[in-house]
């Protein structure tokens, strides 16, 4: 299970043959989505900051084919001669910079003075008699409006540059800016199934995972009529791919390749590898930019590192890194990088923990997954301390994300020692069971109807509620929607059989029409309906026999009454 490994087994020259027949055999996966967004600039550039920084780069712009250039100095006014661009100049006071709000991306950037207590003021439409600007060049200094702006990933479009930043750092800014004039087409990288969505319910608010972890600010909870959705806003998304990885339903996913291709092709790499005769693989998650950064500098990484290339880390989350030790790798490395917005760096350490509490739950060593600070040659080399899992190939049955989780958790329960306890696991993870008080519960299935997995169950003849934990992602819906308050949560993971056996919560006897027999409710639902409704008028008298009636019944009773007494509904 945890066996030391044997250092002097191994041989690195056959490793690196292993690898490379991995990488001529089978290629990891790449973006094959289309591009079908489009952004429009027709070169509107909005500069922000003090006056010394915006002249100083409106100087570095003029005559350079922008169709306008706006100043909104911080500080002191400006006063430029134009060249072949008109140029507008505009000092902002001190309450009107707490009162800026940007909003777009390339060919669309709304900025508004918005005061709380009077009508926004557009400034495009006030300088340059536009609804947008096309492009903004943010110069202001850290403290200043950029903490007006939550993106930790800026839109396209937006364009900021420190004051600190060297020579060729302004100039490949200022270019940028020069470049950004024409239309630009981008994939739509993401797709959302709302049916499998745990966002919302009846009215209720679920799972709000993918809003959380979102860098860029794509992802919004719409309200409908009744319930939210999950929209994402496929300019604004930039591919981070961390929605992905915290969706516990697989509601959110790639386009192509869709998000189980990278699982599938993680245990084919591990099984070609084993094939070709490599021993003791690790599986490193980096980006193709630090990859490409790599190869730059010259490093070469030792034969039984398995490069898995990455457009950003989010992509993966612990279920793949799980995925890869159930199939045989030794150990996965997750490769950090020096440009990660922080609520990714949040995200991939929140990962990590929640595959160290699996693991540790499972009876495996957590140190088998492990996070790599930037430039950790020795420790992104070192061999594996533990030989691998298992030798085996893993292949997936199923196409839900969940299922497949599961059948991952299965292998490794199987490869280790379970506790048979409950062990906690960091908050906001999709793993846990719930409690019903029987006392309380009628069972009504307004938990099975807005429970958006598999988990909760109605019976069939019998009246029963039945719970698989193993299908559970702790979205709270069920606790919301009960109006008896008869459910809670159970959070933490649960390393024992029972997760995957689906239990009884509450049976009962069924409630028999009073008038033809047939079972149509249970005894506790019909006393808690009549004892709600027991001073209604038109329940008043014998009609409260009404409630002891199935459906059909109970139609042919009013109709029954009407008869006898066309008047009596005029006396509700």
């Amino acid at each position: 299970m945890n066996q030391r490994i044997q250092l002097a087994s191994l041989d690195d020259q056959i490793n690196a043959t292993a690898r490379e027949a991995v990488r001529q055999r089978i290629s990891w996966p790449v973006n094959l989505t289309p591009a079908n967004v489009t952004y429009h600039s027709r070169g509107h550039v909005l500069l922000m900051g003090s006056a010394h920084e915006v002249s100083q780069a409106a100087r570095a712009l003029q005559g350079r084919g922008l169709a306008s250039l706006t100043l909104l100095t911080t500080d002191t006014s400006l006063d430029l001669p134009a060249a072949s661009e008109p140029l507008i100049c505009q000092t902002l006071a001190d309450i009107q910079q707490s009162q800026l709000r940007i909003t777009g991306y390339l060919g669309a950037f709304h900025v508004e003075v918005a005061p709380e207590d009077d009508d926004a003021l557009n400034l495009a439409q006030a300088l340059i008699e536009r609804d947008v600007f096309d492009v903004v060049l943010d110069l202001t200094a850290a403290g200043a409006l950029n903490d007006i702006q939550s993106w930790e990933i800026p839109p396209p479009g937006y364009v900021r540059l420190n004051e600190l930043a060297e020579e060729a750092q302004r100039k490949d800014a200022l270019d940028s800016v020069v470049e950004l004039v024409g239309e630009f087409d981008k994939p739509r990288y993401f797709q959302v199934n709302s049916d499998i969505c745990a966002h919302s319910a009846s009215g209720n608010v679920g799972c709000t995972r993918c809003l959380d972890v979102c860098p860029a600010d794509a992802i919004s909870s719409v309200q409908g009529r009744i319930e939210s959705r999950i929209e994402i806003d496929p300019f604004l998304c930039q591919g981070v791919g961390s929605c992905t990885s915290a969706c516990p339903t697989g509601a959110i996913e790639f386009r192509l390749p869709e998000t189980r291709r990278q699982q599938d092709t993680l245990a084919t790499w591990l099984a070609a590898y084993r094939e070709a005769g490599g021993q003791a693989p690790v599986m490193r998650f980096i980006t193709h930019d630090s990859l490409d950064a790599e190869r730059k500098s010259g490093a070469v990484t030792p034969g039984h590192l398995l490069d898995v290339p990455l457009e950003e880390l989010g992509a993966a989350g612990h279920d793949q890194w799980l995925t890869a030790l159930a199939s045989g790798a030794a150990e996965v490395r997750i490769q950090l990088h020096d440009d990660m917005p922080p609520r990714l760096t949040a995200f991939i350490a929140h990962q990590a923990a929640q595959a160290h509490g699996i693991l540790e739950a499972l009876g495996h060593d957590a140190t088998r997954i492990k996070l790599l600070q930037p430039h950790q040659t020795e420790a992104r080399d070192a061999l594996p301390s533990l030989t691998p899992l298992t030798d085996a190939a893993l292949t997936f049955a199923e196409s839900d994300k969940r299922a497949r989780l599961n059948q991952v958790l299965a292998a490794l329960t199987t490869l280790g020692e379970p506790s048979n306890h409950r062990h906690a696991m960091p908050e906001g993870a999709a793993y846990g069971g719930l409690q019903v008080d029987s006392q309380a519960c009628t069972l009504c299935y307004a938990c099975v109807s807005n429970c958006p997995t598999p988990a909760l169950k109605a019976g069939g003849d019998t009246p029963t509620l039945s719970f698989l934990e193993a299908d559970c992602v702790q979205c709270g819906l069920c606790e919301q929607a009960c109006p008896e308050n008869a459910i809670t949560l159970l959070p933490g993971f649960l390393a024992a059989p029972a997760r995957d056996t689906r239990h009884i919560c509450h049976e009962e006897a069924a409630f028999e029409c009073i008038s033809c027999g047939k079972p149509f409710a249970t005894v506790s639902t019909v006393a808690a309906i009549k004892k709600k409704l027991a001073d209604h008028p038109y329940f008043a008298g014998d009609a409260l026999a009404r409630l002891e009636m199935c459906e059909d019944c109970r139609v042919k009773d009013v109709w029954k009454t009407m008869i006898r007494d066309p008047d009596a509904q005029l006396k509700v």
